[in-house]
């Protein structure tokens, strides 16, 4: 028993330990990160005056929502549409839906570059920028969505609807009424999913933004291969904070649905 808790300390130590070097330096007065020169605020203060990052963080946070939106509508709507078809046909888009989860972010990234690139030579209008950025970034949530509402689904009451259908309902009324209260929490968890990644990305966006336009990821890269500036350290703490109040807040939120179903 010593010796699991030892194992799963060390593991939690190498996890946590980097991060937690990070917050402390975040409020290092030196820029020399070996160096500590006592406690400050600038660099926060540096940060939230720094137009580029300020920009990055709202280009970051509109595409996050806008994706996040898109993503959830369609991926729920195509689970719905998935879960009716047939055993054999609903393998096969399944494989279909899983191969972009599992593809490598560098080859997603080019195959869109050369998507859109193609799109707009034989259009021949538009640029790489905030829209081929947002469509990117819901491309790769979609998949996401439809495989944490799928098991709502599964074990949904597939006569619920049909009932539903032959008390008078329309089928959008059934949908709204019978079958989204069921997939409810698959569909929270693919939203806070799609915002996580949609946040978190780096690679696709490197690829599909045009001059101009950058999210968080980007511009914490461009800002590193010039050195750690510790506005970096600052800017990291605080999406390391965000994050931990979001786990925070599913947690609580599953305990409540815990709490509700066992009652």
């Amino acid at each position: 028993m010593i010796a699991k808790k030892l194992y799963l300390g060390l593991i939690i130590f190498f996890l946590y330990a980097p991060i937690l070097v990070l917050i402390v330096f975040s409020f290092n007065d030196s820029r020399i990160q070996s160096h500590w020169a006592g406690f400050t605020l600038d660099w926060y203060v540096q940060l939230f005056r720094d137009d580029q990052i300020m920009r990055a963080i709202r280009n970051t946070l509109l595409i996050a929502v806008f994706s996040t939106l898109a993503a959830t509508s369609i991926g729920a709507a195509a689970a719905v549409g998935i879960s009716k078809l047939g055993r054999k046909s609903k393998a096969v888009i399944m494989s279909v839906t899983q191969l972009p989860v599992m593809m490598p972010d560098i080859v997603t990234g080019l195959s869109l570059r050369m998507l859109f690139i193609f799109v707009i030579r034989l259009v021949g209008a538009g640029n790489l920028g905030f829209g081929t950025l947002l469509l990117s970034h819901i491309t790769f949530n979609v998949p996401y969505v439809i495989l944490s509402v799928i098991p709502k689904l599964k074990q949904m009451d597939g006569n619920l609807y049909e009932a539903a259908l032959d008390l008078g309902s329309t089928p959008f009324g059934a949908f709204m009424k019978v079958i989204l209260p069921e997939i409810w929490p698959g569909v929270v968890t693919g939203a806070l999913l799609a915002f996580t990644l949609s946040v978190d990305d780096f690679m696709v966006s490197f690829f599909t933004t045009g001059s101009g336009v950058t999210n968080l990821s980007i511009q914490i890269f461009s800002m590193a291969r010039r050195g750690v500036n510790p506005r970096i350290n600052a800017l990291s703490t605080l999406i390391f904070i965000v994050i931990m109040v979001l786990l925070f807040l599913i947690h609580k939120r599953d305990q409540h649905l815990a709490r509700k179903n066992a009652e």
